[in-house]
């Protein structure tokens, strides 16, 4: 089984991509490389903090690699928080922080229509690629459910009931922003494997 590295430190992050890859490929995160340090996200897109990451790792690590970026963008709030979904209540702060910042500055807006977007950056033998997923939905006015992250409790996605947090790993990830990143992530790879040993 081929090993990817997948750059991030986010647990939660992690033992989602892995899921959704089933297996096909050994995912290694940045810790099993021993690259501890938090990789700055200075990009004003999420294309670009994605791009900044694998690129550093890349770069410092030597590694061929991948990376995501993800943005929650409400249409109320001309597309915030966006690019600094997960400092939104400021440096240092919990998903908890966020997420009543989020529901503060909505307040009573009817308009509660988003999206998640995810954006992951693959570097492989030396080229780039992009890859994106995006899921439209509401946000609630109080969180519902235990399970997932981020502002998962006040997001349901367009067609359900519950939020992400009430959701099963299972269908949350055959749904989700990031597990349409990392489903074109995988076609794509499994294509170039395939065409590694064509030309083999």
């Amino acid at each position: 089984m081929k090993s990817i590295i997948f750059v991030t430190h986010n647990q939660n992050k992690l033992k989602e991509v892995k899921a959704i890859l089933d297996g096909k490929y050994h995912i290694i995160s940045s810790t099993d490389i021993n690259c501890t340090e938090e990789i700055p996200e200075t990009s004003n897109t999420i294309e670009g903090n994605a791009l900044q990451k694998a690129r550093y790792v890349k770069e410092n690590y030597g590694y061929d690699c991948f990376a995501d970026d993800t943005g929650l963008e409400v249409d109320a709030l001309g597309g915030e928080p966006g690019v600094d979904s997960a400092i939104y209540a400021g440096v240092g702060c919990s998903y908890e922080d966020n997420v009543r910042k989020l529901l503060d500055t909505l307040g009573d807006n009817p308009n509660r229509t988003a999206r998640f977007r995810t954006v992951i950056a693959l570097i492989l033998e030396g080229r780039e690629y992009l890859f994106e997923g995006i899921v439209n939905g509401r946000i609630i006015r109080e969180g519902k459910g235990t399970g997932g992250f981020g502002y998962d409790p006040v997001f349901v996605p367009d067609g359900y009931t519950e939020t992400f947090s009430e959701m099963a790993l299972e269908l949350k990830n055959s749904i989700s922003h990031r597990g349409r990143a990392v489903s074109k992530l995988a076609e794509f790879l499994n294509q170039y494997k395939s065409t590694e040993s064509n030309n083999n």
